[in-house]
Order: C-alpha cells, then sequence, then structure tokens
C-alpha cells in the first residue's frame, strides 16, 4: 500500500491542501516523505559539522568558521534540493512518456487494452462481469487514465508544482539540519572551546 493511502492524506485532497502550506501539512503526513526529510536533515548535520571540525583543526577563527557554516549550508541546500527537483521531473517526464505510449495503444488496439485493464481487475478479486463493468465505464471516462492505473501504478500525473516543492522541500530539511552546526558556531566562540 503506498505511504499516502496509510497516512490517509493524499495530495489530491482538496480539504488537506487548502491554504498556502497544505502541501507541506500533506507531505509531514506522508511517511516516506518526512523520512526522506529527516535523512536530509541528518546529512546537513554531518556535512556543515563535517567542515567545522576540519576548519576547526586547521585553526581557523570564528569569523572563517560562520563563513564555512553558511557557505556549506548554502552549497549543500542547492546541491540536495537541485537533485531532489531534478529526481521528480524525470518521474514526471516518465509517466507522461507512459501516457503518450497508452494514449498511441488505445488508438492502436482499444480492444487488447480494454481487456488488459478487465484482466487488472479480475486480478483485483473482482468476478469476469463486474471486471469488464468496471472497465467499460473506467474506459469510457478517461481511457488513458485507466491504463496508467492499471499497467504502471500511476494515479495522477505529477505536476510540475509538485517537482519545485519536492527540491524546495529537500532544500528547507537540509537547512534544518546545516542550521545545528551553524547556531552552535555562531553562539559558541571558538575561545570557549579551546579552554
Amino acid at each position: 500500500m503506498p505511504a499516502q493511502e496509510r497516512s490517509g492524506a493524499t495530495l489530491t485532497d482538496p480539504a488537506a491542501r487548502s491554504g498556502p502550506l497544505g502541501w507541506l501539512r500533506v507531505a509531514v503526513a506522508d511517511r516516506e516523505s518526512l523520512r526522506s526529510w529527516t535523512q536530509i536533515a541528518n546529512d546537513g548535520i554531518i556535512a556543515t559539522a563535517g567542515i567545522l571540525e576540519g576548519f576547526s583543526g586547521a585553526g581557523a577563527g570564528n569569523r572563517t568558521l560562520i563563513t564555512a557554516a553558511t557557505t556549506a549550508t548554502i552549497v549543500g541546500m542547492l546541491s540536495v534540493g537541485g537533485a531532489e527537483w531534478a529526481e521528480a521531473a524525470a518521474e514526471r517526464d516518465g509517466q507522461l512518456t507512459a501516457a503518450d505510449e497508452e494514449a498511441a495503444e488505445i488508438a492502436r488496439q482499444p480492444d487488447v487494452e480494454h481487456a488488459e485493464v478487465v484482466a487488472y481487475y479480475e486480478g483485483k478479486g473482482l468476478t469476469p462481469q463486474l471486471a469488464r463493468e468496471v472497465a467499460d465505464q473506467l474506459m469510457a471516462r478517461d481511457a488513458v487514465d485507466a491504463q496508467l492505473e492499471s499497467e504502471h501504478g500511476i494515479l495522477e500525473i505529477m505536476s510540475r508544482a509538485e517537482t519545485v516543492r519536492a527540491g524546495i522541500g529537500s532544500a528547507i530539511a537540509y537547512l534544518f539540519g546545516a542550521a545545528i552546526p551553524l547556531i552552535i558556531t555562531v553562539v559558541v566562540p571558538v575561545a570557549a572551546e579551546t579552554r
């Protein structure tokens, strides 16, 4: 079962997405997103602390440490956010390609594609008659959507906004993690650490 279904929240649920940060509320309720963001925040802590440890061991002063931590935080945010955006954009491109391929197959051989949807619902435990009725209704409503769900498990094609949100969410998670060693560097001067 997908993580969104386990949590009870879906990105297409208008009530869950209401307000300017509704997408964030849904993403935080999604265990998979929360786990990913926690790992990214941990990476921010480890990377920034490691850089600070290296500079501190080399005898760097407060200004240099703060500059290094700030730079590491910004670069890490851009790196992680960009990578996550690229991954989400590639997934979206794959979904769009699958939709185009299914549309072409439906145009070429609609009966074969209909039979695939019937077989999918029979495999889920429906009687052959009910599976045909479900397939008839789904194919009449939106044949490509029916094929995407039955053949590829795609319930909804990811929007461009969702790809951007994935990148921004990861960048913010990295910032939260990297902020911990950065704040410690600002609050605790080097002189206090060496006493």
